[in-house]
């Protein structure tokens, strides 16, 4: 078996699937990739199942490389990454396919694009779950790799590289469209011009944002009064937006708690959470109200686009993802001659 060995953790790179599911009631958030669609697609291009672990993460700085034998990897995100190999040369690595590094060559991820988050595949990554999931839940040591963010010197177990490269001709873009959010359960504690100011103002992502939760900087929101500034505390699940008493909103992620005391202003609807929990800190953010079937349906949608995203993957040695214009344009096929009868100039036989 291959292994990825971690040289350099970067910045917050963690073990993450779809979440540890059912134990909520416990007090066990779900965890899981901050943004599902990237971890489905990083392990569709390896050819893994779509809720296999991967490698989550957050801005720059991750460097892996491969030992034991070949691994094959993958970039899900428009991240800047480069292949640096055993001479260390270094060029760079396409996103949105897969590679297969060589034992004793390294991936370096510069940084992750646009957003914040980008997802690297693992063909054939093997660790233990815990409580049904390969998740990592730092904060109470449960899942990934050791229960904790990666560190230099781990060594990930993989499957020795087979199969195709697989690349995504038309990787997904990021729409810039107010995130979408449904009203409640307390929202009546807030005036009426504090809900209105939500969906009016531009808010912006402040530096205080990780996988539990960002903090959005803007004029603040006037609860009705004192009173209603707090609550007994009740469930809260990611993509609840707590409004605590200083007036400025907090969304919940992944590895959010399971309750708190805040009044929620709204729920940011399932479609739409990767691409809050994916947005940098200082990128700027509106938000609109819809109901709860627009919510429904709009998850509809996603899931259908997804699943079209996933379906257009191809193998390089497709042709039907090969430039044949732009080979023929470059002149690499040029020269060709009839080898049996060079002076016709006819290259049908060629």
């Amino acid at each position: 078996m291959s292994q990825l060995t971690v040289l350099s953790p970067g910045v917050m790179s963690t073990i993450q699937d779809v979440g540890r599911r059912g134990w909520r009631r416990a007090g066990v958030p779900w965890s899981g990739a901050l943004d599902a669609a990237l971890l489905a697609l990083a392990n569709a291009l390896v050819g893994n199942a779509l809720d296999a672990p991967a490698i989550e993460c957050l801005d720059g700085g991750l460097k892996l490389g491969a030992t034991d034998g070949p691994v094959m990897v993958s970039i899900a995100g428009d991240a800047s990454i480069d292949r640096i190999d055993q001479g260390g040369a270094v060029s760079s690595m396409a996103p949105w396919r897969s590679h297969v590094l060589a034992p004793g060559e390294q991936l370096r991820l510069r940084d992750t694009g646009d957003r914040r988050v980008c997802m690297i595949g693992v063909a054939g990554l093997s660790l233990a779950p815990v409580l049904g999931s390969c998740a990592t839940y730092a904060r109470a040591h449960l899942g990934g790799f050791d229960g904790r963010a990666l560190a230099a010197g781990d060594r990930l177990p993989a499957a020795d590289a087979a199969g195709p490269i697989r690349l995504l001709p038309s990787p997904p873009t990021v729409s810039n469209t107010p995130i979408r959010v449904v009203p409640g359960p307390q929202s009546d504690h807030f005036t009426g011009a504090a809900r209105e100011r939500f969906v009016s103002q531009t808010w912006q992502v402040s530096p205080e944002a990780d996988r539990m939760g960002l903090r959005l900087a803007g004029e603040a929101l006037a609860h009705v009064d004192a009173a209603h500034r707090e609550i007994v505390s009740d469930a809260v699940v990611p993509g609840a937006i707590q409004v605590p008493g200083n007036g400025l909103p907090i969304v919940l992620l992944a590895d959010s708690q399971t309750a708190g005391g805040y009044p929620k202003i709204g729920t940011v609807i399932s479609a739409d959470l990767g691409r809050m929990g994916t947005l940098k800190p200082g990128t700027q953010v509106h938000f609109e109200w819809i109901g709860v079937d627009a919510a429904i349906e709009a998850a509809r949608v996603a899931a259908a686009q997804r699943a079209t995203l996933i379906s257009g993957i191809r193998s390089v040695r497709d042709d039907s993802v090969v430039d044949l214009d732009a080979l023929y344009g470059n002149n690499l096929l040029s020269g060709m001659v009839n080898a049996l009868n060079p002076d016709t100039g006819d290259k049908s036989d060629a």
